[in-house]
C-alpha cells in the first residue's frame, strides 16, 4: 500500500521533471499532453487501489516518516506518508478528477501552440504532486508545504493566457488574497508548535491557545476555500483555461481548506466557539454566493459562485461538529462540479464565448454535452436520486441535530436559489433562443466527452457511497427521509419550477433581477477590499518603506561611511616606501627605550 501511494506521487513528479528539463519534449505539445495524461491515469490507478485496500478490504492505517528538521538529536518535523480512510479517499478523488481533466484537456487545448500545451501539462502534473503532498501529510508542516505549492500552481494556471491583462491581474489577485490568508495558517502552525512542541494535529494546546490556534488555521481555510469575505479571488480565477477551473477551482484545490479542517479536527473540536463561527460563516457564504450566482451571465462565473456556495455548505457542516456530512459533500461535489465545468468548457468550445446568451439552443447542436451538463445541474440542485441530494441532506440533518437552526435556515434558502440559477443557465444556454455564436456550434470530440461521461455516472451514483465512507471512518450512515430533507427538496423543486416558468417560457415577466444585478455587479465586497488596500495597506507600506529607507538603511549607510573614512585614514600609513617603514621602526624602538628609562 505504501509503494502504491508513493507511485501516485512519484509518477507525476517524474513527468513534471521531464517536461520541465527536457525542452524538446515540452515543446512537442501533443506528446507532452499524452505523457501527462497517461501518468495521471496511472496515478489514479495506484490511488484507487490504495483506497480499495483501506475502504473495502479494511487495511490498517500506515504511516511512514523521516525526520526533516533535527535539533540536538531530536527531530520535530517529520515528513512522509500517512494513509488512512480520510487520506486514501481524498487521494482517490483528487487523482480521478485530475485524470479526467488531463484526458479532457487533450481535446480542449488542442488548438493551443505546442509550447503552451507543454507548459500547461507540466503545471498540471506538478499540481497532482502538490495535492498528494498535502493529502498524505503526516503533520501540519508537510501539509503547509503542499498547500503553498498548490497555490503556486493555481497562480501559474490562472495566468496561463499571459498575453491577456485580465488573466495576469486575476492570477495576481488570487495569489495575494490566498497568501494573505496563508499567513494565518503559518502563524497557527507556529503557535501550535510554541504551545505543544509539535506540529501534529492530534495534540490540541491548552488555555487560550486552544482557541487561537484553530482560529489562525481557519484564516487559511477561508482563503483557500473562498469563504466570505476572502472569496473575491475565485470568480476572477475563471480567466484560466476551463479545465483548470474544473480541477483546481471546483473539485480539488479549493476543497483543501475543508480537508484541513477534517484532518486537524482535534484542534477545532477543542474550541466550540470556533465551530459555531464556522457554522454561521459557511451558511452566510452559501447564501451570499448563491444570490450572486443568480445574476451572472458568464457560465463559468455562475459555477464559480456556485463553488463558493457549496464550500459554504461543507464548512457549515464541519461547524456542526459532525464531519461526515462535510466530507461526503466534498466527495460528491468534486464529481458533479468537475462535470459542470467540463460541460461548460464543451459549450464554450462550441460557441467560443462564455456568455449564456451567446449560446442558446445547444440542446439540438450538442445533445450529448447538454445531457451531461444537465445531469451535473440536477446533482448540484439536490434533485432526489442524484449525488448532491444525499450529501446535502446529511449536512442539513447534522446542523439540525447540533441545534444550529439559523445556519440551517440559510442553507435551505440557498438550496432553492441553487436550483433556480442552475435552471436559469440550462434554460438559456441549452433550450433558449439560439445566440449569435450558436449557429456553427458542434459537439465536442470524444476525448472530451468520455471523461464527462465518467463524471456524469459518478454524479448519478456517487451518493450511494456514503455508507462506504462512513465505514472507513468507523461511523454508521443510513439514509432516511426526514422532514428537513423533504422541506429542502421542496425548496429545490420550487427553485426549478420558478426557473422553468421565468426562463423556459416567454410569457411571464413578473420576476426581474435588474436591481439585484446592479448592486451585485457593482462589486461591494471588491470595493471594500480595494478601499482597505488603498487607504490602509498602502499608507502603512509607505510608512514602513520610509522607515526602512531612511532609518534602517540610513544607519547601515552611516556605519559603512564611517568604516570607509577610517580605512582611508589608516591607508595613509601604508606608503609603500622602505625608508618610511625603517623610520617607523626606529621611532618605535626609541619610544620603547624612553619608556624603559622613564619607567625604570
Amino acid at each position: 500500500m505504501l509503494i502504491l501511494a508513493l507511485t501516485s506521487l512519484l509518477a507525476p513528479l517524474l513527468c513534471f521533471a521531464l517536461l520541465a528539463v527536457v525542452e524538446p519534449l515540452r515543446r512537442r505539445g501533443r506528446l507532452a499532453g499524452r505523457l501527462s495524461a497517461l501518468v495521471a491515469v496511472s496515478s489514479f490507478a495506484a490511488a484507487a487501489r490504495v483506497a480499495w485496500m483501506v475502504l473495502v478490504d479494511g487495511a490498517d492505517p500506515v504511516t511512514w516518516t523521516v525526520h526533516w528538521l533535527v535539533h540536538e538529536g531530536q527531530g520535530f518535523a517529520p515528513v512522509g506518508i500517512h494513509i488512512d480512510g480520510i487520506s486514501a479517499s481524498m487521494l482517490a478523488v483528487v487523482t480521478l478528477v485530475a485524470a479526467c481533466v488531463q484526458v479532457y484537456s487533450l481535446g480542449y487545448m488542442a488548438d493551443e501552440p505546442p509550447a503552451a500545451q507543454g507548459r500547461y501539462f507540466a503545471w498540471h502534473s506538478l499540481f497532482i504532486v502538490a495535492m498528494g503532498l498535502l493529502v498524505l501529510a503526516p503533520d501540519l508542516l508537510q501539509l503547509f508545504l503542499g498547500w503553498e505549492l498548490v497555490g503556486l500552481c493555481s497562480y501559474l494556471l490562472i495566468g496561463f493566457y499571459w498575453r491577456k491583462p485580465s488573466a495576469g491581474k486575476a492570477a495576481v489577485k488570487a495569489f495575494w488574497v490566498t497568501k494573505f490568508a496563508d499567513m494565518g495558517l503559518l502563524l497557527g502552525i507556529i503557535a501550535l508548535f510554541g504551545a505543544t512542541g509539535t506540529m501534529s494535529w492530534e495534540h490540541p494546546p491548552a488555555g487560550i491557545w486552544a482557541l487561537v490556534v484553530p482560529a489562525l488555521l481557519f484564516v487559511g481555510v477561508m482563503g483557500k476555500s473562498a469563504q466570505v469575505p476572502l472569496h473575491i479571488w475565485l470568480p476572477d480565477a475563471m480567466e484560466g483555461p476551463t479545465p483548470v477551473s474544473a480541477l483546481l477551482h471546483a473539485a480539488t484545490m479549493v476543497a483543501a481548506g475543508v480537508f484541513l479542517v477534517v484532518r486537524a479536527y482535534p484542534l477545532f473540536e477543542a474550541a466550540p466557539a470556533m465551530l459555531t463561527f464556522m457554522a454561521w460563516l459557511g451558511a452566510i457564504t452559501a447564501l451570499v454566493a448563491a444570490v450572486t450566482a443568480v445574476v451572472q451571465d458568464d457560465i463559468k462565473k455562475v459555477l464559480a459562485y456556485s463553488t463558493c456556495s457549496q464550500l459554504g455548505y461543507m464548512v457549515a457542516a464541519l461547524g456542526s461538529g459532525h464531519l461526515m456530512g462535510g466530507y461526503f459533500h466534498l466527495t460528491t461535489h468534486a464529481f458533479f462540479k468537475a462535470l459542470l465545468f467540463l460541460g461548460a468548457g464543451a459549450a464554450i468550445h462550441a460557441v467560443h464565448s462564455n456568455s449564456i446568451f451567446d449560446m442558446g439552443g445547444l440542446w439540438r447542436k450538442t445533445p450529448v454535452g447538454a445531457a451531461l451538463f444537465i445531469v451535473g445541474a440536477l446533482a448540484l440542485a439536490g434533485v432526489p436520486g442524484f449525488a448532491g441530494f444525499f450529501s446535502k441532506d446529511l449536512i442539513l440533518e447534522e446542523l439540525l441535530h447540533a441545534g444550529h437552526l439559523g445556519p440551517l435556515l440559510l442553507l435551505v434558502v440557498s438550496a432553492g436559489l441553487t436550483a433556480f440559477y442552475m435552471t436559469r443557465v440550462v434554460a438559456i444556454a441549452f433550450f433558449g433562443e439560439p445566440g449569435a455564436r450558436a449557429a456553427h456550434a458542434h459537439e465536442a470530440p470524444w476525448i472530451m466527452l468520455a471523461p464527462m461521461a465518467l463524471l456524469g455516472m459518478l454524479a448519478l451514483v456517487g451518493g450511494f457511497g456514503g455508507g462506504l465512507l462512513a465505514e472507513a471512518w468507523g461511523q454508521e450512515y443510513h439514509f432516511a427521509v426526514t422532514p428537513v430533507g423533504v422541506v429542502t427538496t421542496l425548496f429545490g423543486l420550487a427553485g426549478i419550477g420558478v426557473g422553468v416558468v421565468r426562463y423556459g417560457t416567454r410569457t411571464w415577466t413578473g420576476l426581474t433581477l435588474d436591481g439585484l444585478r446592479g448592486f451585485i455587479l457593482s462589486g461591494p465586497v471588491d470595493r471594500f477590499w480595494d478601499s482597505a488596500w488603498r487607504r490602509g495597506l498602502l499608507p502603512v507600506a509607505r510608512m514602513v518603506g520610509w522607515f526602512d529607507r531612511y532609518v534602517v538603511d540610513g544607519l547601515m549607510n552611516l556605519v559603512a561611511v564611517a568604516v570607509l573614512k577610517l580605512g582611508a585614514g589608516v591607508r595613509r600609513l601604508q606608503t609603500g616606501r622602505a625608508q618610511d617603514y625603517v623610520f617607523a621602526v626606529v621611532v618605535g624602538a626609541l619610544l620603547f627605550l624612553a619608556y624603559g628609562v622613564v619607567g625604570g
